[in-house]
């Protein structure tokens, strides 16, 4: 039995007493996310892929001496890898959107919806940097389909559900709240940019999946965890559905492959050591480092020096954050850019474009009278550096574009940024194939690679 002293009783009888509520209809009874998941869950698919690769077969695998020397080496053999996902139908036609990473590579596509029915699938546009893929189910029609949010609507605390096939068990709902906004400082997977973070549980094949609010409306597509151990942590990271809509969008108008605006600015995040050079109460924005000579933000009048504070009254914290608005809003359309120049605000409105192909690319493969026969190359320009996927701080020089024959042979790879042949800088394609003239037996081709420079020599 416990006893309470006096002072301790006389302290509790003086508290106000709590009144609980209680459900006092079958409905509060009831009440629960089950309806939201009613309507949405139909419109969300499980998405089998298949994947052929080719796999050379190294004598030397499992060598621990000999293997790390002829790597690549032996014959080509064929293997077959499943890749199990899912997705969001998100037009009654059989409009589906899901992630690069489960179908962008695929040979054959199966979608199996939530009745059980099957379609086959083919590929509409898809894009390895966002981590996207449309995709067209093949006779279907009348379908379930989700509606869109404006996603900069969503606010970190609102609940969410996930939907998708984890771990293949079948389609599984878990509940959360949106967690962050504006994770755009990861590079997630085979997606870069800019995510919204939930703590809903997301696991592996729940990639795809829709993650919508209480109104049973999609609010982003789920792409990622970070995980020690290959299961939820909590932390879970989903493509916004504004940028999944300008995806939707270019493959219901026959886009083979996602276009963005070309801004043509170098930026920084403001920290708080620059924000105190520069005068400012407060870090907020991205500091512009560059602006190509065609930029539209040049021809808007934005300078070096300039900080970017919003688009069309979205706040801009990261250059990711930047190219994720910019695509999200499309070419052809205008922005309202609030900017910051020497302590005052100013506003200006910028045309979004697409990649100017200019100067011209110069392209050409250089031929049998080549020592790097095989070898197609490119005068970089934005174009060029759009498709390359090249870094923005490169701006001219000449990168591969393609390597077969004795050029694929002596290590040259799409993507490489041709520098110099025997020691002589190479300015344009021209300039390559009149170094590779067979003039020499020893030969040193100098590139940059992912950042790196390289020297790759042979003899002929």
């Amino acid at each position: 039995m416990i006893r309470l002293s006096l002072p301790l009783l006389c302290l509790l009888t003086a508290l106000p007493l709590r009144a609980e509520t209680v459900p006092t209809s079958p409905a509060e009874i009831s009440l629960s996310f089950a309806p939201v998941v009613r309507a949405a869950a139909p419109a969300v698919v499980n998405i089998y892929a298949t994947v052929v690769v080719e796999q050379r077969e190294n004598p030397f695998a499992g060598d621990p001496f000999f293997e790390q020397f002829f790597q690549g080496m032996g014959r080509r053999t064929p293997r077959v890898e499943n890749a199990l996902g899912s997705g969001v139908i998100v037009s009654p036609g059989g409009i589906v959107v899901s992630n690069f990473h489960v179908v962008g590579k695929a040979t054959e596509i199966r979608v199996e919806l939530a009745d059980r029915r099957e379609f086959r699938a083919h590929v509409l546009l898809a894009d390895e940097e966002a981590d996207l893929a449309v995709l067209q189910l093949e006779g279907a029609a009348d379908l379930p389909a989700l509606t869109l949010r404006n996603s900069d609507e969503v606010e970190v605390g609102e609940l969410a559900l996930a939907i998708g096939n984890p771990f293949g068990v079948g389609q599984t709902v878990s509940s959360g709240i949106i967690s962050g906004l504006g994770r755009s400082t990861l590079a997630i997977g085979s997606g870069r940019g800019y995510f919204i973070q939930t703590d809903a549980a997301i696991n592996p094949g729940n990639s795809g999946g829709a993650l919508v609010d209480v109104q049973g409306r999609l609010i982003g597509i789920n792409t990622a965890i970070l995980t020690r151990g290959g299961g939820s942590n909590g932390i879970g990271f989903a493509i916004p559905a504004n940028l999944v809509q300008n995806f939707i969008d270019q493959a219901e108008a026959g886009g083979t492959r996602f276009q963005r605006p070309w801004a043509g600015v170098q930026g920084q995040a403001m920290d708080a050591a620059l924000a105190e050079a520069m005068g400012l109460p407060r870090p907020e924005g991205v500091v512009l480092s560059g602006l190509h000579a065609e930029s539209p933000f040049r021809a808007a009048g934005l300078q070096t020096g300039d900080v970017i504070l919003t688009l069309d009254d979205e706040p801009t914290d990261s250059p990711q954050e930047v190219m994720f608005r910019l695509a999200a809003i499309g070419i052809g359309k205008e922005v309202r850019v609030r900017y910051l120049r020497r302590g005052a605000e100013a506003e200006a409105r910028v045309t979004l474009v697409a990649p100017p192909d200019s100067p011209p690319r110069e392209a050409r493969t250089l031929g049998g009278d080549s020592v790097l026969h095989g070898l197609s190359l490119a005068r970089i320009n934005p174009a060029v550096a759009a498709e390359m996927d090249l870094p923005a701080t490169i701006t001219d020089g000449v990168v591969v574009t393609g390597a077969e024959g004795l050029a694929a042979r002596v290590g040259l790879r799409p993507g490489d940024i041709l520098l110099a042949i025997n020691g002589t800088p190479v300015a344009s394609p021209g300039d390559a194939e009149r170094l590779s003239a067979p003039t020499a037996r020893r030969w040193g081709i100098e590139v940059l690679r992912e950042g790196r420079q390289m020297l790759l020599r042979f003899r002929i």
